[in-house]
């Protein structure tokens, strides 16, 4: 039982010391390309287009219509 109780806690510090701050500095080579969500915008959006029109969703991300594509 002590053997868990040690090993959950050196797990805690271990995922505690990954947290870090990124000086903006920093941030101009960490915010590559290739990191982004999607790399394509166009693609993106139409995926979005295809998703809110055939699915009657918005995936969080506003508008209002219904699914019928007319919006």
């Amino acid at each position: 039982m002590k053997l868990v109780k040690i090993l959950m806690l050196l797990g805690v510090v271990g995922l505690c010391s990954a947290c870090s701050d990124v000086s903006p500095r920093q941030r101009g080579a960490l915010a590559l390309p290739q990191m982004a969500y999607t790399i394509d915008a166009q693609e993106f959006a139409l995926r979005q287009h295809t998703a809110y029109s055939k699915e009657s969703q918005a995936g969080g991300y506003g508008g209002g219509g219904g699914g019928c594509g007319c919006n």
